[in-house]
Formats: C-alpha cells, structure tokens, sequence
C-alpha cells in the first residue's frame, strides 16, 4: 500500500503530508471516485433527510483529488463542513467549532443541537430540508504552489469506510479521510 501511495509524488502531496495529524495522503484514481460517487448519490441522515455533499461534487470537476486520512490533531475546517438549509434555501442550523462557538453563547435565538450544532429557529422549516455539505477552502493549497480552483470535503461516513477498505487502511473511529481537489496552473 506505502508505495502505490508515493507513485504520484510531487510537490502538493509533500506539502499537505507535511501538516499536523495527517497520517496518509495519495491521489484517488478514477475507479474509486466512482464507486464513491455512486455511494454519495445514496447518502441520507437521519430522519431521512437529504444529504447534498456539493463539495464533493465540486471535487470531481477538479481534475486532482487528493485523499488525507487524518487524526484528531489535524487543523479544523475554516468554515463549516455542514448546513442545514429549508427548501428554500434559508439556513436552518449550521456546524459550530470550538473557535466559532463563542459567537453562539448566551443567545436566545439559537438551539443547540450537540456541542458542533446549532438551529435556528427563527427560520421556518417547510418540508425538504436537506443537509449540505459545501465546498470548504484549503488555504495549504494555492497559486503560490501550483493550484487553483481549490476546494475539500468530508466525504459520507460510508465513503470514508470505502476508501479504508480500498487502500487496506484499518477503520478506527479516530482517523477520518478528507477530500481535496484542485486544478493545475499550466
């Protein structure tokens, strides 16, 4: 597995290999993109609402998409990964970090989901919500080392356990893969 993941060395691998709680990274072929793209097609959440992982849909139009397979210790999003929204579009709840959380206490007009979710309930829902998954930047990656159109993503619990098993990389529930895909400047 080690070598089939340093086949395609170069500088943007090196870069993202070099971060805090990365434990693997390597490029996905078109096979396994795929098969995760017909897996993300099938993805719903609880109460059996929508899932839209635009992010990921937005990875497949990059022509690379490296896979990192991180630990705890890697850097949080810097934005949210996940957004509740009403079919109409409007924000119904979002993904709260420990950095953002302090725009959220003491305030009445948000519900507090977990500790990583707030509602707002304030904003009707109407029936066809769905959670969205956006595209979320990688500032690691830019025109300074060869990249644009730089987007990540977390792919579905189900993808991720794909991706372990195709790579031969045991599950455990304290590594989770993130997706980041870019275009080359010519």
């Amino acid at each position: 597995m080690a070598a089939d993941m340093d086949a395609n060395l170069d500088s943007q691998l090196e870069i993202i290999r070099g971060l805090r709680g990365v434990i693997y990274a390597f490029y996905l072929d078109k096979d396994i993109l795929e098969e995760l793209r017909k897996e993300e097609s099938t993805v719903r959440a609880m109460g059996n609402i929508e899932v839209d992982n635009r992010g990921f849909n937005e990875a497949l139009k990059r022509e690379s998409v490296i896979c990192i397979v991180k630990d705890p210790r890697f850097r949080p999003p810097p934005e949210p990964t996940v957004i509740l929204l009403s079919s109409d579009g409007e924000v119904l709840g979002e993904e709260v970090f420990p950095f953002t959380a302090k725009k959220y206490e003491n305030r009445d007009d948000v519900v507090w989901l977990s500790d990583g979710f707030v509602l707002f309930p304030q904003i009707k829902a109407k029936g066809g919500e769905q959670f969205v998954m956006p595209p979320v930047s990688f500032p690691e990656l830019n025109e300074s080392n060869g990249c644009k159109d730089v987007v990540s993503c977390s792919p579905a619990p189900t993808c991720d356990l794909l991706i372990k098993k195709h790579y031969g990389i045991t599950d455990n529930p304290k590594i989770a893969s993130v997706l980041v895909a870019f275009n080359r400047i010519k």
